[in-house]
């Protein structure tokens, strides 16, 4: 390697070179909110938000005399269940110097709308964490609404050992039980038992790890492969049932030992106070703002789903 010749005046020795930063700002943190997507939105109108459910009687063979006149006694009747959750209170708050927002700046040209754009997405991922989490409510400060794994007790399969389903009537959260392998025959267990129950679930979601497991389930398919369009057909993004077909959608933010059959029908993401960004009190040289929201999961029959834990 030849060398420089003495006094070349080389870049490293240069005042003014501009310097190279691109006018973009690369970021890999995922955004997509799967459930809080799909869910139906509603509204609270108080911190404790209640609803009601109810049940056919059991089918049976229904037949009577011919002339019977019923004078004395009568199928007693059912009350409904009244059920309730409370409203969460989540926030991002930020602060921006006069400065930094007016100084020339790559990737973005305003600071303040660049760092509330950012927090409204981290919102999102939480508001999408607790729904997909939580398993108790809390009606004490800071309230907490109980998510999808503590709603789901009636098609509720879990690992041997301590397993046990989550109790909605004393708000007991679900017990881990002994990790087991995630297989199609659980699968089509749970999607009988809703089925059953009187749901029609359209979606499975999983997290990463369960839906590469749920991929390779076979069903009665045989998998076959396009070699004109040079493409290995590895995934499963629908999976026909014998109760129908279900998009199966990945979720990074759900637990990743657990799947959810759900029927999206019968749950409601309802909101107290929805997304709202909130300019604080300026007592400097800086912008102050507050990304807020208030909400709660509504399951309005929760036996519409299922849930599979304890899977790996």
């Amino acid at each position: 390697m030849a060398n420089a010749i003495s006094n070349t005046f080389v870049s490293a020795d240069a005042i003014g070179n501009r310097e190279d930063l691109s006018d973009a700002i690369n970021m890999i943190s995922p955004t997509k909110t799967p459930f809080m997507s799909m869910v139906k939105k509603g509204k609270a109108s108080a911190v404790k938000f209640e609803w009601q459910t109810d049940a056919l009687a059991t089918a049976a063979n229904n037949k009577v005399n011919e002339g019977s006149d019923h004078t004395s006694t009568f199928t007693a009747a059912t009350p409904t269940v009244r059920l309730h959750n409370y409203c969460q209170i989540s926030e991002k708050e930020g602060l921006v110097s006069g400065t930094q927002d007016a100084v020339s700046k790559a990737g973005r040209k305003k600071e303040l709308a660049y760092q509330v754009a950012k927090r409204g997405a981290e919102m999102k991922r939480d508001i999408e964490f607790a729904l997909t989490n939580n398993t108790t409510l809390s009606a004490t400060d800071a309230r907490q609404t109980r998510g999808l794994p503590g709603w789901l007790a009636t098609n509720c399969l879990v690992g041997a050992g301590a397993g046990a389903a989550p109790v909605v009537s004393t708000n007991t959260a679900p017990v881990a039980g002994t990790d087991r392998a995630f297989t199609e025959s659980l699968l089509k267990s749970n999607l009988q038992s809703v089925w059953t129950a009187g749901g029609d679930p359209t979606v499975i979601m999983v997290g990463g790890a369960l839906k590469q497991t749920l991929s390779t389930f076979t069903g009665n398919a045989t998998r076959t492969d396009k070699s004109e369009d040079k493409k290995l057909y590895a995934a499963i993004d629908v999976y026909a049932s014998d109760f129908g077909d279900l998009k199966v959608v990945a979720n990074r933010f759900m637990p990743t030992d657990v799947a959810f059959v759900l029927d999206m029908d019968y749950w409601t993401l309802n909101y107290l106070r929805p997304i709202t960004k909130t300019d604080l009190a300026k007592t400097g040289d800086a912008e102050k703002f507050m990304i807020i929201a208030e909400y709660g999961l509504e399951a309005g029959q929760e036996a519409s789903s299922g849930q599979i834990r304890d899977v790996a």
